[in-house]
């Protein structure tokens, strides 16, 4: 005789209340913000939304970068407007930042470690570097410097 055990839910370990999303502009943002959809459905977390607009080492750091600026503030305000869509009414959090810095990956690590993020959830594809796949510097940065989960949508390889 079998045995099955009744499915009961048990409540989450964890507690997601803070989350950061980084946001570039590509395909890979509706399917983070899908998967912090299903992340609120569980969790009532506020969420950041964060573009990095990176300056160059020969600028200074507070350069004015009108176009970068305003591409970067299009990206945020498609994204807003996916996250709305895709997370409904579980969105009384969201909040969307615009940040200048010399790497996206310390200037998301930064804006966790400020906002006290319990984990950032971010897209991500692989590279060919040197006939190696990877993840790339700012993925990698961030998995291996976060103060909190990191939670990787690695995105299918494009033929």
């Amino acid at each position: 005789m079998r045995y099955k055990a009744k499915a009961t839910k048990q409540p989450m370990p964890f507690s997601y209340q803070r989350l950061i999303v980084p946001v570039n502009g590509t395909s890979g943002d509706a399917r983070v913000l899908s998967m912090v959809g299903e992340i609120l459905h569980q969790h009532n977390a506020a969420v950041t939304l964060i573009y990095v607009v990176e300056v160059q080492q020969s600028m200074p750091l507070d350069a004015e970068l009108p176009a970068e600026i305003n591409r970067g503030e299009a990206i945020l305000h498609r994204a807003e407007e996916m996250a709305k869509s895709a997370i409904g009414h579980k969105i009384d959090r969201l909040t969307t930042d615009l940040l200048q810095s010399r790497s996206a990956g310390s200037a998301i690590v930064d804006e966790a470690i400020e906002r006290n993020a319990n984990a950032i959830v971010m897209a991500s594809t692989l590279r060919n570097k040197h006939g190696k796949l990877s993840l790339g510097e700012t993925s990698g940065y961030i998995i291996k410097n976060a103060p909190c989960e990191v939670v990787v949508v690695r995105l299918a390889l494009s033929d």
